[in-house]
């Protein structure tokens, strides 16, 4: 598809943020920012693990931090099918499972959506379940303001990100991030057990710290 025509940059020099001991950080264009949504909007590693328990009365040592990689039958001893049928189910009806967001983020995004549209890019093959989930989330952002895209492979995101302008997009899967900064696009990584590898990024730990990286008062809505 053809990349739609960049939007203006302000010539002003950006403001500049501290975060994590990190001075002179520029406070990012609002306009030119896109999030991932599983594990970095949607907390759904805590539903897929509560729901192991309460419907197959598995996984009762398994914790969050337990989760260290994408492909969970290396890391969470349950069965194949256990995982499938729960993935399955978190992709197909999020908005009809008791999946919370991230501490924070519903404040930092209704306060984002107040000065730019919302663009949320993830590799779910469908948009519309975890639209819906975003439309009950951010219940009071206008519906018209969220936009979600839904590529079917996290190793296309690049593509959709380019033809949308953006240069930055927050991501927890970190084998996503190389190719993005590789082609211009600036990752930041939100911190999760399945993403501490070595790597060059910037990342925030929470809600807090981005909101940090976007708005000049310290807190940014948290």
């Amino acid at each position: 598809m053809s990349p739609n025509k960049p939007k203006k940059v302000s010539d002003s020099p950006p403001a500049t943020r501290l975060i994590a001991g990190r001075p002179n950080l520029p406070l990012i264009p609002k306009d030119r920012l896109a999030f991932d949504i599983d594990g970095v909007v949607a907390d759904i590693m805590t539903t897929f693990l509560n729901l192991a328990r309460q419907r197959y009365d598995k996984g009762h040592h398994l914790r969050y931090e337990h989760i260290t990689t994408f492909f969970l039958e290396e890391c969470l001893d349950l069965e194949p099918w256990i995982i499938e049928a729960l993935i399955r189910e978190l992709i197909d009806r999020p908005h009809e499972l008791p999946v919370e967001p991230f501490p924070h983020a519903v404040p930092v995004l209704t306060r984002l959506a107040q000065e730019a549209p919302l663009l949320f890019v993830t590799a779910r093959d469908r948009a519309r379940p975890i639209t819906t989930w975003l439309h009950r989330t951010l219940e009071t952002v206008p519906p018209e303001i969220i936009r979600v895209l839904a590529t079917g492979d996290p190793d296309i995101k690049l593509h959709y990100l380019k033809d949308h302008g953006i240069k930055f997009f927050v991501e927890d899967r970190l084998e996503t991030c190389w190719p993005l900064a590789e082609n211009g696009i600036t990752p930041i990584l939100f911190v999760q057990p399945w993403n501490r590898q070595p790597h060059p990024f910037l990342e925030v730990n929470g809600w807090p710290e981005l909101a940090s990286l976007l708005f000049e008062e310290s807190g940014g809505g948290g």
